[in-house]
């Protein structure tokens, strides 16, 4: 017997019909003797709709009324999960975030978990009761329901998981696992079995949609062996574990994409101390991430081109911002440009293997792309260069790393 949290995602639980199926795969657990959680997002679309409402009546609005008001699409669906168990003679009972409770910090839209109090869920539990929870809220300490930030169900899933001592926490979704890229892009893309944490983290930070970033995190800090599977075939899903867990490592897990990219050069900048904290600063300030930097000083020592990449939706801001101080900045030009993509190789290899970077930039010269800017860790390689070849791109390194799928026998 184990010990199992179940979370199920906007598709899978996107209407009646498919609570009703996704309940079957509860019961399949239930009677295989496993002690149950679910926890459950609301349908498909459901939490834009209710975004959209409340920008409609205040565009200064409370984020306590504003949280009260997102958290509504959870709550409905863990009750409907919750008959839909019972309609199968499966014991259940739906709690929402503040009656269990799950305590959060204040930060109202993207509250951090800080404590899950158990007792009373792992008792109905033994006695055999499948607690379906709703993901994505908690309660403050102002007692007021918060939100822990779109995508939250899966931290509220792996937090749960972590509270109740789980076994594993199984992610359910419309995918069947995770894959070495993006199989709609590069067809030859295989489902991998295992992944780590570490590879799993960078791959979400770096664009790949499966897990929400903070539940990685979460996952990797509890030690929770996450299995992402599909709520619509039977097929086995793709554990992440510790990398203790993996007996031979790939030099190169995945390779993710991130098309959420912008570029802006600044082109003979004054070369002096104080200059790097005139441009990143204000963009601190005003809530801009920088992700890849490069510069390049002049030959005589006295000015410098700086280049980085902002999120592709805050790059009108940046721009913004940089044009009102390019005088203190001494810049003879700005150029912005949001035709790029970052490309990225991932893989706890990289840590006893070398050559990685001499793979990667080869395999893109050999097709011809021109890379931007280069960004590194101890586990992946990241590329910038133009979207018109981010297919080409993907499908050259997922070649030259030995990840594409041996073409099946027929029998």
């Amino acid at each position: 017997m184990a010990r199992i949290v179940q979370k199920f995602g906007g598709t899978s639980v996107a209407d009646v019909e498919r609570i009703k199926h996704a309940a079957l795969r509860v019961k399949r657990e239930v009677d295989a003797g496993h002690e149950i959680a679910v926890v459950v997002s609301a349908m498909a679309g459901v939490t834009n709709r209710m975004v959209e409402l409340t920008s409609q009546i205040s565009s200064m609005f409370d984020a306590r009324e504003y949280d009260a008001v997102v958290a509504t699409g959870e709550q409905a669906n863990a009750g409907l999960m919750a008959l839909a168990l019972q309609d199968l003679g499966v014991q259940s009972r739906s709690w929402l975030g503040w009656q269990i409770p799950i305590r959060t910090d204040g930060a109202h839209g993207k509250a951090r978990i800080q404590g899950i109090e158990t007792d009373e869920l792992s008792r109905r539990m033994a006695a055999g009761e499948v607690p379906v929870v709703a993901g994505f809220q908690g309660l403050g300490p102002d007692n007021r329901i918060t939100t822990i930030g779109r995508g939250g169900s899966d931290t509220s899933a792996v937090a749960l998981a972590g509270a109740l001592k789980a076994d594993r926490c199984d992610i359910y979704t419309d995918v069947d696992g995770i894959y070495t890229t993006d199989p709609r892009i590069v067809p030859k893309a295989r489902k991998l079995e295992q992944i780590t944490y570490e590879e799993m983290l960078e791959m979400a930070s770096l664009g790949a949609k499966v897990l929400q970033t903070r539940s990685v995190e979460l996952a990797m800090n509890l030690r929770v062996p996450v299995q992402v599977r599909s709520t619509f075939v039977d097929d086995p899903g793709t554990f992440v574990v510790s990398e203790d867990k993996i007996v031979e490592q790939q030099v190169v897990s995945g390779i993710s994409y991130s098309r959420d990219e912008a570029k802006i050069t600044l082109l003979r900048a004054a070369d002096q101390p104080g200059v790097a904290a005139n441009i990143f600063g204000p963009l601190a300030d005003a809530n801009i991430n920088v992700d890849m930097i490069v510069q390049n000083v002049s030959e005589d020592g006295k000015a410098t081109d700086l280049t980085f990449t902002v999120a592709s939706g805050d790059l009108d801001a940046a721009v913004r911002l940089l044009e009102g101080a390019k005088n203190d900045l001494q810049c003879e030009k700005l150029i912005a440009d949001s035709g790029v993509v970052k490309v990225s190789v991932v893989g706890v290899g990289m840590r006893s293997h070398a050559g990685v970077a001499k793979t990667m930039f080869t395999a893109l010269a050999e097709k011809g792309i021109n890379i931007q800017v280069i960004s590194t860790s101890e586990i992946k390689v990241s590329v910038l260069v133009s979207e018109d070849y981010l297919e080409l791109a993907l499908r050259a390194l997922h070649t030259a790393f030995g990840l594409d799928d041996s073409p099946k026998e027929e029998s």
